[in-house]
């Protein structure tokens, strides 16, 4: 039976404390106890449905995580400050000095600079390899590897991960497989082919709306309680809390993911043909041309298409720049990082989101100074934008 992630999030039904259709929101930094014994249980994790603290979690944020852990086919989830307020935590309570990890080459630049720059201080060392290439995953394991980690789709180059694959290479060597999914929600559910965590920034498609920054770890209720333990839970300790407010407000947009997500994907693939045919180097995952077009398939959940990112490279910074700018002079997008959003937005990555990453090893991966990183928007006349899209590269000269 095939898994169907938006049914998952729709069968959930909360009611708010007078019968809001909406659940309450729980304004509170701490909890009251009608007995001492009751506080003490819950301090030791043994006290189901109180609440202690809004940084161990509230009823608002386990709303939102149950939503997402049934979105995802995870057992639970624990939601966070930011993307990266999820992604270091998990790191951190799987690994300990002298531990190993392997990471894809192409992540997001910010999940580079953590691996690369800030774990070498708990002697915690990264591999960075090509992720589609298992020959070269495989080998770079040791005996003190403890993670696989990767993006689904990376970020910014698109490369697809075969997760089906990399689960069985993880399980084989007792490794624990992290799937980060940020740029396909909906589209490919990591933790049904085989992903032991999966990781969102909400700040993208899920909130939709560039107004919120959050993240959230899916993975098994043993896990998820380990990140929650008060002695040694790396997110209990580190602190990278939601806000209630937040949560709240982010349930309420994760109930269009579906709609919209259609719509980014349908634009996305539109746009990426057309650019493709004239004569532009476009990386997408719906084109054939993509060389992981075949396993994105393979892997998707196909009512919510190929998702909404794309790439083209015009050849150079300077006409990337120029491009950019006119195209936010004419009201197609936004010159801005992040992704998601209504409108189109775009940036050159190599100078944005992922500067973290030296100039020598982004020429190695494919990085170029022309590659321009598009989110595409919403837009309900998407032949029209092609258009007018159009008609500034013909203005910058990168289309004649």
């Amino acid at each position: 039976m095939a898994f169907k992630p938006a049914n998952n999030i729709q069968d959930l039904q909360y009611f708010g404390e007078f019968g809001g259709v909406n659940p309450s929101i729980s304004d509170s930094s701490t909890y009251t106890f009608l007995s001492a014994k009751t506080m003490f249980d819950t301090f030791e994790g043994n006290a189901d449905g109180c609440y202690l603290y809004s940084r161990h979690s509230t009823p608002s944020n386990l709303y939102l995580g149950e939503a997402l852990a049934a979105m995802e086919g995870t057992e639970t989830a624990n939601v966070s400050a930011s993307g990266m307020g999820a992604i270091t935590p998990v790191l951190l309570q799987l690994c300990g000095a002298s531990d190993h990890i392997i990471s894809s080459r192409t992540i997001y630049g910010g999940t580079y600079a953590f691996l690369k720059n800030f774990m070498p201080r708990f002697n915690i060392k990264t591999s960075f390899v090509d992720i589609t290439n298992l020959e070269k995953v495989e080998s770079a394991i040791t005996k003190n590897t403890k993670v696989l980690y990767c993006e689904s789709v990376s970020n910014p180059l698109l490369e697809v991960a075969d997760i089906k694959n990399l689960s069985k290479i993880a399980k084989k060597h007792n490794l624990k497989l992290v799937i980060d999914n940020t740029f396909s929600p909906l589209s490919i559910s990591p933790a049904v082919l085989g992903a032991d965590i999966v990781i969102h920034s909400l700040t993208k498609f899920i909130n939709g709306s560039s107004d919120t920054v959050g993240g959230v770890v899916c993975g098994t209720q043993e896990f998820i309680n380990n990140l929650r333990n008060v002695n040694d839970g790396a997110s209990m300790l580190l602190g990278s809390t939601m806000d209630s407010l937040r949560a709240a407000s982010i349930l309420k947009n994760l109930r269009t993911l579906h709609i919209r997500m259609q719509q980014h994907s349908k634009n996305g693939l539109f746009l990426a043909k057309k650019f493709e045919t004239d004569g532009l180097k476009t990386v997408y995952p719906g084109l054939k041309s993509h060389p992981s077009h075949e396993l994105f398939k393979s892997m998707m959940n196909p009512q919510y298409g190929f998702g909404g990112m794309l790439t083209i490279d015009v050849g150079s910074l300077e006409k990337a720049n120029a491009l950019m700018e006119l195209m936010q002079n004419k009201n197609l997008g936004y010159l801005a990082v992040s992704l998601g959003f209504y409108k189109t937005l775009f940036s050159a990555p190599g100078s944005s989101t992922s500067s973290e990453i030296p100039e020598e090893e982004q020429k190695e991966m494919g990085l170029s100074n022309g590659l321009i990183r598009f989110s595409i928007g919403l837009d309900t006349d998407i032949e029209r934008t092609y258009k007018m899209m159009r008609k500034c590269m013909i203005e910058i000269g990168v289309l004649k």
